[in-house]
């Protein structure tokens, strides 16, 4: 027997308790109440949309039609690395969509093929679905890893070219920003691994079980979808950084990007 439903009534209901943490924002002075308005619209217009036109893609699921959302998904968080980052869309925009097309689409194949064994690669329920929570966690790791390695080097700028100046080749010089930010990229996701069941109940684990399926079907589709996230993960920030190199630095290996104001 699957979940039941939630009314609209019962999420205006929910959204009711808002208003006190609202209250507490202007007794303290602390001046959010705008953005937590904003991105609470945001949030509902945006899901609701998905939840009308993901309707009619999954009815049609059609190979182009679904590769092309996956695309879309994968151009709007490469262009939402790059704002976060500051770095400029014009240079950065293809090795960073470059970097996690490769990894998200080879381990969707292999997902849908080996683990999930769908009789259609690329059918919408597992393609979207999927995809849709790899990017998601994707999305911030990328932007930890990019900022630690970008914050790095410009921090310790004397340092880096110190290390040049020495001999060191430039992929020698940039090795201890890049461990940096794999590190901050997939320790998170180390630490979730560790302790997921434990202290938590994950998300996709959760509404499989409200949905009506079996709890231990739910945890082995649960596994797998963190294996699938922490490899896409780490293989994204390391072509990230790979294919970045390449435009943010000369060929001396001095800093040439910067970031906008």
């Amino acid at each position: 027997m699957g979940a039941k439903d939630i009314t609209y009534f019962s999420l205006a209901l929910l959204g009711l308790l808002i208003l006190p943490l609202m209250y507490l924002n202007v007794r303290f002075k602390i001046n959010i109440n705008k953005r937590i308005l904003y991105a609470v619209a945001r949030m509902t217009i945006q899901l609701t949309l998905v939840g009308l036109y993901l309707q009619y893609i999954f009815k049609w699921n059609h190979i182009a039609i679904n590769i092309l959302y996956i695309v879309l998904m994968m151009l709007i968080a490469s262009l939402s690395i790059i704002k976060s980052v500051k770095l400029p869309y014009k240079k950065m925009l293809l090795p960073i969509f470059v970097a996690i097309f490769i990894p998200t689409m080879t381990v969707l194949i292999y997902f849908n093929y080996v683990v999930v064994r769908a009789t259609f690669l690329f059918d919408a329920t597992y393609l979207i679905t999927i995809g849709g929570m790899i990017l998601g966690n994707v999305l911030n790791g990328i932007i930890v890893g990019m900022n630690s390695f970008y914050n790095g080097i410009v921090s310790q700028e004397k340092v880096y070219l110190y290390r040049l100046a020495l001999g060191a080749s430039k992929s020698q010089a940039k090795a201890p920003y890049f461990r940096e930010a794999v590190y901050a990229t997939i320790n998170p996701t180390i630490a979730s691994i560790a302790t997921i069941g434990l202290i938590a109940l994950p998300g996709m684990m959760t509404g499989q079980i409200l949905g009506g399926s079996d709890p231990l079907v739910a945890i082995k589709y649960q596994i797998a979808i963190m294996l699938a996230i922490f490899i896409v993960k780490y293989l994204t920030i390391v072509l990230a950084l790979w294919f970045c190199s390449n435009t943010m630095f000369d060929g001396y290996g001095r800093l040439q990007i910067h970031r906008k104001a």
